[in-house]
Order: structure tokens, then sequence, then C-alpha cells
């Protein structure tokens, strides 16, 4: 389903895991006069490189990326800041007459600059606090557990491994005593309506070829040298595996290496794992988000499509706006 044109054109491109979004998004900002908002919750970290994918200045061609390398890992940042953040670049972006392009998969994030954030309790540190002492001592999955008997559709969206994601759940639950799920209900704020959007969906019709996208990357990755980058890190001193940064994939299983809690071959086994089940979640996502149009990146044989032929794919619905 595609929306009647209002205001100018924006574009988001959205998919799992190493899908192609990036080079999609190089792509159409050449072509539509734009620059690219990065929509990663790990890009915005300074020091995470390799593991993050994180374009090279050879990768972005020339085109402006916003919101990469904004945050030092040791500093969380959460879907709140992207959204403030992000709707600064946009407007700055629209004020220079250029065309926004949102590319990631961290689908939080596209939600809550598109359909707004929801007016939750601040934060209580006390509570936070006993929440983690509780963790520190049962572990997550337990919280995990506790929270499902609260708020289960929280539950349900959330891993029972995401350490901040679950303790600010369980702590609105605690305040307010309302579930998240509820307070999510009503969003404002966004940036839905300022728009005349084009959403894409860049995914692969084959799970297998997807998986195997996967392993090809992450073995890149690690003759990129991503140990050696996790390992200066974890050299700094001020950084520890359950910050936000440092749980991001692939970051977190080869810091357990690195302490020696796991050896080489599980560590990419988990990577490996952990990575498929970011892209399932990010299919989940985007199975139910609203007026999104499908792209192919694999043909039905299984061969990649040529790029040039998705450009012009997304371009033909361009051609359909009055902008």
């Amino acid at each position: 389903m595609v929306n009647e044109a209002v205001g100018p054109l924006a574009i988001a491109v959205m998919g799992p895991t190493a899908s192609g979004k990036t080079r999609l998004a190089v792509r159409l900002a050449q072509v539509l006069n734009g620059e690219i908002i990065s929509v990663d919750s790990a890009l915005v970290y300074r020091g995470l490189n390799i593991g993050a994918a994180k374009p090279t200045v050879q990768e972005q061609e020339g085109i402006t990326h916003h919101l990469i390398d904004i945050r030092d890992p040791s500093q969380p940042y959460s879907a709140a800041d992207f959204a403030k953040d992000a709707r600064f670049v946009f407007e700055d972006l629209l004020a220079r007459n250029k065309t926004p392009i949102l590319a990631g998969g961290t689908m939080l994030y596209f939600r809550s600059l598109l359909q707004g954030l929801s007016s939750m309790p601040p934060s209580d540190a006390r509570i936070r606090a006993e929440i983690e002492k509780r963790a520190a001592a049962c572990g997550w999955p337990s919280i995990h557990d506790e929270l499902a008997q609260v708020d289960p559709e929280s539950a349900a969206k959330i891993h029972p491994n995401h350490s901040q994601r679950l303790s600010r759940a369980l702590e609105v639950w605690h305040i307010s005593g309302k579930p998240m799920s509820e307070w999510q209900t009503g969003f404002h704020g966004g940036l839905e309506h300022r728009c005349s959007w084009l959403q894409f969906a860049l995914v692969s019709q084959d799970r297998n070829a997807l998986h195997a996208s996967i392993a090809k990357r992450f073995e890149l990755m690690l003759e990129q040298g991503l140990v050696s980058e996790v390992e200066a890190l974890r050299n700094r001193g001020d950084l520890h595996k359950d910050l936000p940064a440092m749980r991001s994939v692939g970051y977190r299983q080869a810091w357990e290496y690195l302490d020696g809690d796991i050896d080489f071959s599980e560590m990419k086994e988990r990577a490996l794992a952990a990575t498929r089940q970011l892209a399932k979640r990010q299919l989940t996502w985007l199975r139910s988000w609203p007026n999104l149009i499908w792209l192919a990146n694999q043909t039905n044989s299984g061969a990649n499509r040529d790029l040039k032929e998705i450009v012009q794919e997304c371009l033909s619905f361009c051609e359909k706006r009055t902008i």
C-alpha cells in the first residue's frame, strides 16, 4: 500500500542485517539529491567499525551520512535520543532541499521517529538499581520471566538477555503499575505525516541465502580484525560487556572469547546465531509495518539482483509521486 503524496519526498530503506541497505541508500541518494540518516543502534558509537559494518569513506561514495560516530561507547544511546537527533537532521535536510533517506535495521528507532514516542514515566534510579541487583544475582532471563508475569506483550518482544530493554520495561511497571505495552499505545510527535514517504524493505526471498550472507559477512569481519577491534575497546578499561554498545551482535561474543569464557569456534557460532536471531526479529517487525514496499534482493533462482535494477524499481515508485 502506498499513501497519497503529501509534502516533500522522504525515503526509508529497511531490511534485515546483511541485506544490502547501505548500498541501495547510497545509490538513491546519488540520484535523488539526498543525504542518509543512519538508523542503526551500533553505528552511533565511535570505535565500533568492523563489527557494526560501518560504511567506509569509499563505501559512502561522497554521500553525507548522519548519526554515525556521535556517541562514545561508554554512554548509552536510546530511541528517544535518536528521535531527537534524527528530527533535527531531518528538518535541516528539508530546509536545504535535500531528500532525507533513512537507512538501517534498528526498527525501534524507525518507529520512534516516524510514529513518535509514548509519554512513559521518567526513569527511577532506585528501582532500576534494584532490578539490576536482582539480575546480577539471578541472571537477566529471570528478570525476563518476571516481566512476562506482569507484561507478557512486552516480554514477547524483548530477548531474555537484552538487559537495557528488560530493565526499562519492568521499571515502568513498578513505577506506574501499568505495563509498558499499554503506555506504548499512545505515540505522538512522529514524522510520518510530515512528508510523502516511500518505505522500502530490502529482503531475501530465501532464508538460507540470508543466512549465507550473514556467515560470509562475519567471516570477512574476522579477517578484517574484529577481535582486535574488540580487544582495543576492552583495553580502554572503562567499558564492560553489559553496556548497550558492547551488547551489539559480534562484540559481546568477541568480548566473551577474550575473557576466556568461550573458545574461538564457539564465539563464531554464538555470533552467527545471534545475528540470525537479529535478522528474524527485524523481519518480524517488517511484516507488521504499514505502507511497506517489499523489494527482493535476489532472483527466484537465488542469484543476487543487479543493484541498478533494484534502484530503478525504487525510482519507479518515486516517479508516481507528486512532489
